[in-house]
Parts: structure tokens; sequence; C-alpha cells
């Protein structure tokens, strides 16, 4: 007889309970545990979604190596996310809210890789065949090679992969997804957990490259259990926000290439179109001239990027002032602002502080220690900084400025947009010669750069 079960599910975590807790005891979210009714089945589908590869154990030194075939995507700016390019029989989450713009780079990827004769396979369980023709038509991604369907059962989504042998698969979105056999609704902890095996299970299998939409909760993660992103090789994040008109890919996890990785698209007319040069974009609408406006040099990965740091601080009334942070870590904020109080003498215990990075962009490397503590002197004292100069550098809590990574980097591309100077830590031009046309200035405290900066 088939035996139904009853049993409450972390969407978090996905640890299973017999009974409700307020709070999960595995992972500590409140709030979290579902219930789900199912039915207690002998299938050899479900959970077992793997594949016996009857393979022998082998020494790791008598296995051979060798790169990783890629397939070139079209697109450079996802190409640099996912290390080089697509590994065939990968499979890829990815985020983000809702209107990002995930279905429309997709479907754009796959008409670039349908272009160069691969065979794709496009199924939404969200949208109907002809609303995806449509938003096709918008985009200019109509090829012979992409086919598309409409289907939310796993057995009609594996007869058309049978039918239509792909070389890259979408589903989006894995949510709609669903086993008859599994008698929770879709979306639900169970179904995704298993539908994603399955999907694990082919992309191995057959060698096809997957990509798996999926959908995020109000605190920008990732719905569905936590083992989802520890079953796929990599989980890609779609940022940006609604009221500006670019994106950022973040790589949160990639098994075949670095994590540290963004690409940068900005969303028109025509769909999503790559940013080449994302510093000159950023620094676009930069005023000249302003109190509180500084050019922090970043790194995201391999990229170098020149991005708009500005602070704002007015006086208040109320006996605790506001902290605000708009792009970078509030924690850092604060503890820079402790630091300009007790090593500088500023005092802004009675200030309002607002700090934000222009264009929506965040940054969370410690080289934007510097910025932050000139841009926050700057406004304070009403004193503009130089409107050519760069600023990177992590500032320790003595007031002291620490070397970064890749300074040689930073400074390159301060040159290429035209900087004159780049204040820096004077430990981080230790082995290399800048450009000749910027002038490079060491420091080893916050006080020498509030002195070169604010003189």
């Amino acid at each position: 007889m088939v035996k139904v079960k009853t049993k409450f599910n972390c969407t978090e975590c996905g640890y299973e309970s017999p009974k409700w807790y307020g709070k999960c005891p595995g992972c500590g979210s409140w709030n979290t545990m579902v219930e789900e009714t199912e039915k207690v089945v002998k299938t050899q589908g479900l959970t077992s979604g793997l594949f016996h590869t009857k393979e022998k154990p082998l020494p790791i030194i008598n296995i051979e190596s060798g790169q990783e075939p890629r397939i070139q995507t079209g697109i450079t700016e996802l190409n640099r996310v996912l290390g080089g390019g697509i590994v065939p029989g990968s499979l890829i989450l990815v985020g983000g809210d809702p209107g990002i713009g995930k279905s429309t780079l997709l479907l754009q990827t796959s008409h670039e890789m349908a272009k160069a004769g691969l065979r794709v396979l496009y199924i939404s369980g969200e949208e109907s065949t002809r609303q995806t023709k449509l938003r096709a038509e918008r985009l200019g991604a109509l090829s012979p090679e992409l086919y598309v369907l409409c289907e939310s059962a796993m057995d009609g989504i594996e007869e058309a992969i049978d039918q239509v042998k792909p070389d890259f698969l979408v589903i989006d979105s894995i949510q709609t997804v669903y086993l008859p056999e599994v008698t929770s609704a879709p979306g639900s902890v169970s179904q995704v957990r298993e539908c994603t095996a399955r999907f694990m299970r082919i992309s191995k299998g057959q060698g096809i490259a997957t990509v798996l939409v999926g959908h995020v909760t109000k605190e920008g993660a990732i719905a569905g259990p936590r083992m989802l992103e520890h079953m796929v090789d990599s989980v890609l994040y779609f940022e940006g926000e609604r009221h500006h008109s670019y994106r950022l890919l973040r790589a949160v996890k990639n098994r075949f290439g670095s994590t540290n990785e963004i690409g940068i698209f900005e969303m028109n007319e025509a769909g999503l179109a790559e940013v080449t040069n994302p510093s000159e974009l950023f620094l676009s609408e930069r005023p000249l001239g302003v109190a509180g406006s500084t050019v922090v040099a970043s790194m995201e990965g391999t990229r170098p990027m020149l991005v708009e740091l500005q602070a704002l601080i007015a006086s208040t009334q109320f006996p605790s002032p506001r902290r605000m942070a708009t792009g970078v870590d509030h924690h850092r904020m604060n503890l820079i602002i402790a630091v300009l109080e007790k090593r500088m003498g500023m005092f802004l215990q009675n200030q309002d502080a607002y700090v934000n990075l222009a264009g929506g962009v965040k940054l969370d490397e410690p080289a934007v220690d510097l910025a932050i503590a000139v841009s926050i002197a700057s406004s304070f004292r009403d004193l503009p900084t130089k409107p050519y100069d760069v600023f990177f550098g992590e500032v320790g809590l003595t007031g002291e400025v620490r070397a970064v990574s890749r300074a040689e980097q930073r400074v390159k591309e301060a040159a290429k947009l035209g900087f004159k100077r780049v204040i820096l830590p004077e430990k981080s031009m230790k082995g290399w010669k800048g450009p000749k046309e910027v002038q490079l200035i060491g420091v080893n405290t916050v006080a020498d750069a509030l002195a070169v900066a604010l003189d």
C-alpha cells in the first residue's frame, strides 16, 4: 500500500522534521518550516537521481589531466564570469530579482549559441511559446536552431530532450518544474530537490550544458533548499537596481573558474548590451570640484574598475546620529568614522553620515577604505579633493594605510582614463614603476593621505 507521510522542511537549509518548529534546528532561521505531504512509493527515479558510473578508483597521479573544453556563448561578459565559456555537461544556476533580466540574458545567450551552429532547447514554465516568440522578436533572437517549449512536467521535458538532443538547455524556471511522483506542489523543497537531481543526471550523463533559472527570496537568496546551490557546478546572481539601467552578473560559486569575476550589462530597448569599459560608465556623471566626492580604484576579479564614491556629513539635533551606507559595507564605514574621530580629532558624534557608491554598484573589498575616509573628511571640512585624483588602500584601526593587491593594474586603469595622481599605500609601490603620465603618491597613514588630498 502507498504510505502517506507528513513532514516539515526548512526552505533555507532543507532540514526535515516530523513536527513544526518556529525556529529551524538546522540553520536557526525563523518561520521557514513548511508542511509537505508525500506518498512514499518505491521508485528508482527520485532520490536516486544520480547515476552509477561503474568506474574503478585510480591513483590521482595516473589520471590524465587536460583543459576542459569550453563552449563560447557569444557574450564576452558572460564568458568572463564563467571562466572562459560554458563547460559541456555543467549545471549552472542563475538567480535574481523578478524583472531584473534573467530570461532576457538567457534568451540572448541561446540565440548567440544557436547562431554558432549549436542546438539549443529553451523550456519555459512561466511563459507560453507565443510570449517567448514576441520577446525573441523584440531582442532580435530568432534562429532555426533555437527550439522553444512551454512545459512544466518533468516527463514531458525529458521527452523533448530526447527528441531535440540539444547542446545547450535552459530551464526557466526550476520552481515551475514538477515530478508527478512527488505529491507536494511545484516549487516546494521536495520538488525542487528531486527535479534538480534529474537535471544533474541528464546534464552529466548526456554532456548537455544546462542552465536553471531560480527565483529568489525577500533577502535575495535563491528560493528552495540551500542544498540546491551545492548540487550545481556554478551559481550566478544577476544584480541591479530597478531605477538604474545597468546590471551586474556575479559568480558566487564556480567549479570551473574564479568566483570574483563580474559581468556588466546595460538594459536598453533591444535587450542587454555589454559594457566593455565600466569605469567610463560609472564616472560619466561625476561632478568636479565638489566636497565629499572621490574616485576609488577597485578590483573585481581580474578587472580594474574606477567608481565614484560620495559622502555627505550633516549636523543633527538627535542624540544618536544616522549612519547609512549604500554599495559599501556599513560596518566598515562605522569603523572608519571611529578612526577619523580617534586619530584625526574629527568630532563626528553629532553628525549624520551618508556614504554612497554612484551607479548602484557594490564593492566589498577593503581597498575602498581610504576613499571612504577621504570622502568623509572632505565633506566634514567642506574641502573638495582634486578632480583628477584616485584613491585606494586599506585602513587599519591605528590609522595606518595597508597595502592591497594588484596596485599596478589599478594605476594603469586610472592612467587610461586620464587621471593625474594616484594616492595609494606606500608599501604597494615596491617592485614596479607606474606610467609616466601619472604621479604616484605613497602614504603610510590616513593623516598623510588627507594632507595630500585636502591641501
